[in-house]
């Protein structure tokens, strides 16, 4: 290293220094975060090994028996792309995440922007709320609220014979032909007042003198709306659209493993309940594995790609 570029290093590292030990009480908040991601989050990456062996639970040193075990390189891929499951498992995957895709991304910016228009605070308060709750229930109560309000004599059927559509009660939950769509009503209902936060949020960080000048030049409440909110929320809406698009091979779990049965498997049957029947109840945890590695890697592709379109069309990334 030349003298000049010494020179250059010191007053740079004393600069670190400083703004370490300025934010040292920062730093020691976030340390918890960081030893947690790191312990439960990249840690376990190592597992991904697994994908690659022939690996044969057996009691004894877990990491011996991984890191001894057969190596077999993509066989587990191969077996999953050849196998019969493969396309059932994918259109059930990609159906079911684009049905509550389509229902679940637009019911926020609604909800955030109709709660936005409402005066009355307590009103506006009750309605925040009465939308919070679902999210914060287990997918197990979850659930059987929606199996109660789906039976042959539940709400809905209740609903159909009063207005005459059907004379006999509608069997929801015994035909595949309905599941997709229970999933993704199901899965907007839980979480749609609980994500609206993140869009009100971004509504209340837009100056107010704008709506004021909208209304002096005659404005009304969807022109302020269409030409100030929707606008300022685009960023907002953008980087979450990324991140579902992301994860659109991710189902979830919990829902299908509980709404579904033995009537509607073909249908109900995903990546994750998938993995987790052929992992956990079949002990072939390489195979199991080797779908979830799948599933992850097209998750980043997607990721990227999508996110790679953004910057392209809007001059909006997530990175």
């Amino acid at each position: 290293m030349q003298p000049s570029e010494l020179r250059q290093t010191a007053p740079a590292k004393k600069k670190l220094a400083r703004r370490l030990n300025e934010q040292k009480y920062l730093l020691l908040m976030l340390s918890p975060a960081v030893i947690w991601a790191l312990c439960f989050c990249y840690l376990p990456m190592v597992g991904i090994y697994m994908a690659f062996v022939n690996y044969q639970p057996s009691l004894g040193d877990f990491w011996h028996h991984l890191f001894h075990a057969e190596f077999v390189g993509v066989d587990w891929f191969e077996y999953f792309f050849r196998n019969g499951d493969f396309v059932r498992i994918m259109r059930n995957t990609i159906a079911s995440t684009l049905l509550t895709l389509l229902f679940s991304f637009p019911a926020p910016i609604i909800i955030a922007i109709a709660v936005n228009e409402v005066k009355n605070g307590l009103f506006r308060r009750s309605v925040q709320t009465v939308s919070y709750l679902p999210h914060f229930i287990s997918w197990v109560i979850a659930a059987n609220i929606v199996v109660t309000v789906l039976s042959s004599d539940g709400v809905v059927n209740s609903l159909l014979k009063f207005l005459h559509l059907t004379d006999a009660s509608v069997l929801f939950l015994q035909e595949g032909k309905y599941f997709w769509w229970i999933v993704a009503f199901a899965n907007t209902w839980k979480d749609m007042g609980y994500s609206s936060i993140i869009y009100l949020a971004a509504i209340s960080s837009i100056n107010g003198d704008l709506y004021e000048a909208a209304k002096v030049d005659g404005a009304g409440r969807f022109k302020q709306i269409r030409y100030i909110t929707l606008p300022h929320l685009k960023p907002t809406i953008v980087i979450l659209l990324i991140l579902s698009l992301g994860g659109i091979l991710n189902a979830g779990f919990d829902q299908h493993f509980l709404l579904g049965n033995g009537l509607v498997q073909d249908y109900s049957d995903v990546l994750s309940t998938y993995s987790f029947r052929y992992g956990l109840q079949n002990s072939m945890f390489s195979y199991a594995s080797a779908v979830g590695v799948f599933n992850s890697v097209v998750a980043f592709m997607l990721i990227v790609v999508v996110n790679f379109a953004s910057k392209k069309l809007n001059n909006q990334s997530l990175f």
